[in-house]
Parts: C-alpha cells; sequence; structure tokens
C-alpha cells in the first residue's frame, strides 16, 4: 500500500508568519500617507504642502524596501542561510514598528522606525518564498504548488484585512495604537517563524561560485576598452550624486536644489546600473574561454531581461500611487461618515485572490480556444496599458473635483464608489505585469542565476517609486505650476495625465522591443539526445 504523503509540518509555521508580516507591513503602509499630513511631524509646513511631502516621504520609503532585498538576499546566501537572515532581520523590523508607535510626535524616532522597517522588510523579502522551496524534497515536491497558492493567499488577506481596519484604528484610536497593532503583528509573525526552528529544512549557504554573474560581469570589464571607460564613468557619476546627497543642506551645486537626497541615490543607481550593463554587453564576449559558455550567455540573457525590467518600471511608477495619490483624491470625495479614503486600497488585495484564478481558469484558456494566444510580453504590454487607463480615469475625477472646488469650494457629489473602476483597471495590470514578470524572469535566468534576476525585479520597483519622486519634484516651483495652470489644469490634474502617458508611451516602447525579443527556456537543464526533438515545456508553449 502506498503511504500518504502529507504536507511538511513546518509550512503552518511559514505561512502563518508570512499572513502576520503582511498584515504588520500594509497595515502601517496603508494608513501612512493619511497619518502624516495631519501629524506634528509636518506641522512645519503650510497646510497645502503637507500631502505632498507625504507622499514623498511615500515614496522614498517604497523604494528603501525594494532595494534592500540585494543585501537580505546577498548575506543568506554567502553567510548566514536564509533561517538566520530573516529571524534577524524580522527583529529589527519589530524594532521599525515599535519606534513609529512609540515616536509618533518625533521626526527622528518616526523616520528612524520606517528605516528599520524598510531594512527589515526588504532584508527578507527574497528569502522567505524561496524558504518554502526549500522544505520540499523529491517526495513532496508535487505539494508545493499547492502551498503557494497557500502561500500567496495569505499574503493577500494579510493586505486586505489591513487595508480594511487600520483606517479605523487610526481614526478612532490614534496613531500610538494603529502603529502598534502592526508592531504586535510583526512580533508575533517573527515568534511563529521561530517556533518552527526544529522542523525547517535548513540550506546551507553555497560556495562562492566562480562563474556567478557578477564574476563574469568582472572578467568582462578588466579587459579595457569601452566598456570599461563606461563602467568608471558611471562609476563616477554614482559617486558624485551620492556625495553630492550627503551635503545636500549645505550643497551650492544648483542642481540639488531640486533634487532631494533620495532621489540623488535612486539616480546613482540608474546611472550605475545602465553604464555598468552597457560596458559589460559591450566586451562580454572577452569572458568566454575565463568562464564557461553557459555562463557567459547566461550573463547575456540577464542583460537582455534587463531591458525588458526598465521598461516595467513606469508601471510601478503608477502603481504604488494607489497609496498615496489616489488616497488624497478620495478625501476630496463623497463618502459616507463610517468610510475612509484609505479603505478603498482593500479593492486591491481582493480582487488579486480572484482575478488570478478567473484569468488562469477563464480568460486565457476561452482565449485560446477561439485563436488569441497571449504571449508572456503581450500580456505585460497589455497590463502596462491598462494601468495607463486607470490614470486616465483618475485625471477625469480630478478634473470634475477641481472644478467642484472652483466653484463651491467644497467637495461634490462625485462619490469615492467610482474609484473602483480606476481600482480594478489597475489591479488587473498588476496581475498581468507583476505576476506573470516573475515568471518571464524566472525562464530567461539559468539556474545558477536566478537569484540575481529576481533582485533586479525588486529594484524596478524602487526605480518605479523614484520616477514618482522626480515628477512630483518637477512641479514644486512656482514657474513651473503657473505654466500648468495657465492651460486650465492643476498640478495634480497634470501629474495624472503625464504619469498616463508616460505608461502608455512604455507600453508601446515594451512593445516595439518584445517584437524583437526571443525567449530562452531555462526550466530544464537537460539538453535532448542527439537527432531527438526535444519536449517543449509548458512555458515555451505558451510564448509561441
Amino acid at each position: 500500500m502506498t503511504e500518504r504523503v502529507k504536507t511538511p509540518s513546518q509550512i503552518p509555521f511559514i505561512i502563518g508568519n508570512e499572513a502576520c508580516e503582511r498584515f504588520s507591513y500594509y497595515g502601517m503602509r496603508n494608513i501612512l500617507t493619511t497619518f502624516l499630513p495631519a501629524s506634528v511631524l509636518l506641522a512645519y509646513l503650510p497646510k497645502d504642502e503637507r500631502e505632498g511631502a507625504a507622499s514623498t516621504v511615500f515614496h522614498t520609503f517604497a523604494m528603501g524596501v525594494y532595494f534592500f532585498p540585494l543585501l537580505g538576499g546577498w548575506l543568506a546566501d554567502r553567510f548566514f542561510g536564509k533561517f538566520n537572515t530573516i529571524l534577524w532581520f524580522s527583529l529589527l523590523y519589530c524594532v521599525g514598528h515599535g519606534f513609529l508607535a512609540v515616536f509618533d510626535q518625533s521626526r527622528l524616532g518616526f523616520y528612524s522606525g520606517l528605516f528599520l522597517i524598510a531594512f527589515g522588510a526588504g532584508g527578507i523579502k527574497p528569502l522567505v518564498a524561496s524558504f518554502v522551496g526549500d522544505q520540499f524534497d523529491q517526495r513532496t515536491k508535487h505539494l508545493a504548488k499547492v502551498v503557494y497558492d497557500a502561500f500567496y493567499w495569505s499574503i493577500n488577506l494579510g493586505s486586505f484585512f489591513a487595508s480594511l481596519l487600520m483606517p479605523i484604528f487610526l481614526r478612532k484610536m490614534g496613531p500610538s495604537v494603529a502603529f502598534g497593532i502592526p508592531g504586535v503583528l510583526m512580533l508575533v509573525a517573527t515568534i511563529v517563524f521561530y517556533l518552527g526552528k526544529g522542523r525547517y529544512i535548513v540550506v546551507r549557504p553555497a560556495p562562492p561560485n566562480p562563474n556567478s554573474f557578477f564574476n563574469v560581469c568582472k572578467t568582462a570589464l578588466r579587459q579595457g576598452g569601452a566598456g570599461q571607460v563606461l563602467f568608471w564613468l558611471g562609476t563616477a557619476i554614482a559617486v558624485t550624486l551620492v556625495a553630492l546627497s550627503v551635503t545636500w543642506f549645505t550643497s551650492p551645486v544648483w542642481i540639488m536644489k531640486y533634487i532631494k537626497p533620495a532621489e540623488a541615490i535612486g539616480l546613482a543607481l540608474v546611472v550605475f546600473l545602465a553604464c555598468s550593463a552597457s560596458g559589460v554587453a559591450n566586451q562580454l564576449e572577452h569572458a568566454r574561454g575565463v568562464h564557461s559558455d553557459e555562463a557567459v550567455d547566461g550573463v547575456r540573457a540577464i542583460l537582455r531581461v534587463l531591458i525588458v525590467f526598465a521598461l516595467v518600471t513606469p508601471f510601478w511608477t503608477l502603481f504604488d500611487q494607489k497609496a498615496s495619490t489616489w488616497v488624497y483624491q478620495g478625501h476630496r470625495m463623497t463618502q459616507p461618515t463610517w468610510f475612509e479614503s484609505a479603505q478603498m486600497q482593500l479593492i486591491n488585495p481582493a480582487l488579486v485572490m480572484l482575478l488570478i484564478p478567473f484569468n488562469n481558469l477563464v480568460l486565457f484558456p476561452w482565449l485560446r480556444k477561439r485563436g488569441y494566444q497571449l504571449t508572456t510580453l503581450a500580456r505585460m504590454t497589455t497590463g502596462m496599458a491598462l494601468a495607463g487607463m486607470s490614470f486616465v480615469v483618475v485625471f477625469c475625477f480630478q478634473l470634475i473635483l477641481d472644478g467642484e472646488h472652483a466653484t463651491t469650494q467644497h467637495p461634490g457629489d462625485l462619490w469615492i464608489y467610482w474609484q473602483l473602476l480606476p481600482y480594478i483597471l489597475l489591479t488587473m495590470a498588476e496581475v498581468l505585469v507583476s505576476a506573470t514578470g516573475l515568471e518571464f524572469a524566472y525562464s530567461q535566468a539559468p539556474l545558477a542565476m536566478k537569484g540575481v534576476i529576481m533582485s533586479f525585479w525588486n529594484l524596478t520597483v524602487t526605480i518605479g517609486n523614484l520616477w514618482t519622486l522626480l515628477a512630483k519634484q518637477s512641479v514644486q516651483s512656482k514657474a513651473v505650476t503657473s505654466r500648468i495652470e495657465s492651460a486650465g489644469l492643476s498640478a495634480t490634474a497634470f501629474l495624472m495625465i503625464f504619469f498616463a502617458m508616460f505608461a502608455l508611451l512604455a507600453a508601446l516602447a515594451f512593445r516595439a522591443y518584445a517584437r524583437r525579443y526571443k525567449p530562452v527556456d531555462h526550466y530544464h537543464d537537460r539538453a535532448p539526445a542527439p537527432g531527438v526533438a526535444p519536449t517543449i515545456p509548458r512555458a515555451t508553449a505558451r510564448e509561441k
């Protein structure tokens, strides 16, 4: 009689940890832009500037959350392993939440808490999902999909209930309680994770790989030539920008009056990555012979994917504004007395839980039967276009609100429930871009370089939020604002239609590049025997 294989007993500890951690993260994140404008932290600013300042804080925080996965992944892979890195970063995460609850009236304390949360949340972000995969072996690997589905649902359930409840706690109980509750949930998440310690399968850090992505890149750049010049040029510009950001408050350089420290550091990252990638691509063939052909081809594949990633960054520019720009627009719309505009964010996780199974089980099969075969890149193109359309809709809402404000000086009859339409469009875009993009990135990277490609994927969110900050900073001067107003638009409405056009143009560029991109398949690492036709894996079949 065949023994019935059960789900590994340690899995509930990881799922419980993830649900609590996601509640804690989205619980504080989704009330941040509601709390800050009304807090003493921004009381030094004129009232009409506080929402803009709060938006800057939020998007700077989001940049950090998706930058620190680089550090967490590196420490886990090279030194401490996933379990220890997750545990230690989680403890810092808890301290950050504590700072928010205790220092809600101290700028230094509160912003230090945000830094610790970005550091902790970012540090564990690339590790928990892969730690789930480590718990399966040959006997239990067929259960992995079921567990990953539960893992995915726990993320969205945590986000849903955080979006539903935390704005209410903020209004009724104040910021100390509202920020304290997510802190308690993060502490519970850490304890639950630790309680599974004796059950986990712990994979030790791998020894350094001489054919790693970065080793191949270093070999290519050491050969001199134009590629090395590009690398050092990018490094010099990046170092200059970082140095200027450190002396921002006293910098005599005129450009630093318009670019704040976080933006300068973000630009430094973009310049360094762009110049380094171009330099490596220019002389990558010099690495052959020193490294295996597989490693060199793998680096080239990743460099091609980085162009795709660069074109995806405008999507994240739009997506994260549902927690800032859209919340502030909701404040000006008619809503029930018991409702908070920040609660509209619960629409996103609720729809995600519905749309992914609907797309996979109903929509895509229906399209295939009628001869419409959407490739991975075609889905992503469609998603970016939908994101742009969501901002066309909120732009129209803003025109109505600006007109009502000009004539009545108070909110009119535009109900907040109308925001359901852009939320539906943006969530459909998320499903098509984010989930599909992860699958695409995974399929294009060789096995030894999948961690690198996931780190670059996280950076697309950081850079997307950088574009948000730069665009909003560009309309701060009175000269620019006056020109916008002379065209009959408010600065807010102008930015909304700008972001919409930004995403739509990016979708066109993405589509043009996708037509020339030739996908590769790295799901299988075993070549077929000579003379035998290869089996087409599912991912490749979808590309045809």
